[in-house]
């Protein structure tokens, strides 16, 4: 008799194919899971991510959807589930980053980053709890931002759609236990845009508690971590350096600029 072949766990990465995201995808598929990979409008796979899909070999399909969109969001999981079945974890890692201040917000602005940075990853884990069979257990992990220990008043929509979201993590991993287990990685400045130049990270990096700065492999790390901590619910990693101890008045790229 031949023994059924068994499939790797499959996890959706929500804006999987670049930058930080990337990188998440990257550790999974070193890791032996089978990927499902988000993207808003381009699935183009950074060629780092590329390479190790090359290498390892491993299974993974592209998915195009707008998070904004609550109807994109449901279509994105029954496409998702119908390629390669209810995933065993689900990474929120998309992100919606505007600027704007408390005077200058718009309530379109509100809402745009509503719907992406909260109500896409509130309703992605309550799909994973509906789906996943009774006695398995699969994980939903919520990126956050370090700001949310210490809010300042730049970027107000990202920042108050980032304080929703933590303040729904508890909520979610109670009442979705002990199917699904909810925690949450909170990153500090991890993959600097053109806006950052060397100098100005280095000094940056002097600021933090730890005298350093993450990578992204460290935030993949971390996630990579709770998709295996079968009894943690319910936290938060803070991978920062450090940077949620302090409190700064404003958002990093503006400070200690050359």
């Amino acid at each position: 008799m031949t023994a059924p072949s068994l499939q790797p766990p499959l996890a959706l990465v929500t804006a999987g194919t670049r930058r930080v995201g990337a990188a998440i995808a990257a550790a999974l598929a070193r890791g032996g899971w089978r990927l499902a990979l988000h993207a808003r409008a381009d699935a183009t796979l950074d060629p780092a991510l590329a390479a190790v899909l090359a290498e390892t070999g491993c299974p993974h399909g592209a998915f195009l959807a707008d998070l904004a969109d609550p109807d994109a969001v449901a279509g994105l999981w029954q496409a998702v589930t119908a390629w390669g079945g209810v995933p065993a974890l689900v990474v929120n890692n998309a992100s919606l980053f505007g600027e704007d201040d408390a005077a200058s917000a718009t309530a379109h602005a509100i809402r745009a980053h509503q719907a992406v940075n909260c109500d896409a990853p509130v309703a992605l884990t309550r799909l994973l709890w509906r789906d996943t069979p009774k006695g398995a257990q699969a994980a939903s992990v919520l990126l956050l931002d370090q700001r949310i220990a210490h809010p300042h008043g730049e970027q107000f929509s990202y920042t108050l759609s980032k304080l929703a979201l933590a303040g729904a993590l508890p909520l979610l991993a109670r009442a979705l236990a002990p199917r699904v287990r909810v925690n949450a990685v909170a990153p500090g400045l991890t993959l600097p845009t053109a806006d950052y130049t060397p100098d100005q990270m280095a000094r940056l990096a002097e600021r933090m508690p730890l005298a350093r700065l993450p990578d992204p492999a460290a935030v993949a790390s971390a996630i990579l971590w709770l998709a295996g901590a079968g009894t943690v619910t319910g936290q938060t990693i803070f991978v920062d350096g450090g940077a949620h101890l302090e409190s700064f008045d404003r958002d990093f790229v503006r400070m200690d600029k050359d």
